[in-house]
């Protein structure tokens, strides 16, 4: 992924709102399924990791972009941002600059 390409998707995901919350029992398998479901369905995903969950937030950002296949777009603070393009082309909902 360019430098172009994670900006241009760092600009979608401010306005979007996280649709996950990592707590006090870290990355779980039901969180990992759930997030891969949800970047099937969205491609672009904010995940917020909670004050009580002791995990570093790069690490956990990792270790999600490892088992759902996809990209780390940034972690600032305590959110993660992912991105996987849809398995299906014609689903596709984000076209990404060259």
């Amino acid at each position: 992924m360019t430098s172009k390409q994670r900006a241009y998707l760092k600009g979608l995901a401010m306005n979007q709102e996280a649709i996950f919350q990592i707590g006090k029992s870290g990355l779980t398998p039901e969180i990992t399924t759930a997030v891969s479901d949800a970047l099937e369905a969205r491609e672009l995903i904010k995940i917020s990791v909670l004050k009580n969950c002791s995990d570093d937030e790069r690490e956990l950002a990792e270790t999600l972009s490892e088992r759902t296949h996809s990209h780390v777009v940034q972690v600032i603070g305590k959110k993660i941002v992912l991105y996987r393009p849809a398995k299906d082309e014609k689903k596709r909902k984000i076209v990404l600059p060259r």
